[in-house]
């Protein structure tokens, strides 16, 4: 495997785990009752809220739900998809 491969690889396991952890926290919304500080929900809570509060502070919450999880799943996955799918933007340069 040459260093390319190995970047490109690691990249779309970044950005796969990232859409991961977000639908985590999209089913988390349904049970208000859970800790996010608290193992293991805080392996979700941690990575996420950056972006969750960033995104928070533009998008309020619409009629008590919190969409911003589903934005950023469908970020990372256009990323994802746009830079390492099929015909995406690295993929055909290397």
């Amino acid at each position: 495997m040459d260093a390319t491969t190995i970047a490109l690889t690691s990249l779309s396991i970044a950005l796969g785990a990232m859409t991961f952890l977000f639908i985590v926290r999209i089913v988390l919304t349904w049970y208000p009752q859970v800790e996010l500080q608290k193992f293991p929900f805080n392996l979700a809570a941690i990575p996420t809220e950056p972006f969750l509060a960033l995104t928070r502070k533009v998008i309020q919450p619409l009629g008590g739900v919190d969409i911003t999880p589903i934005i950023w799943v469908g970020i990372f996955s256009l990323l994802r998809e746009m830079l390492l799918g099929q015909q995406g933007i690295l993929t055909m340069m290397f």
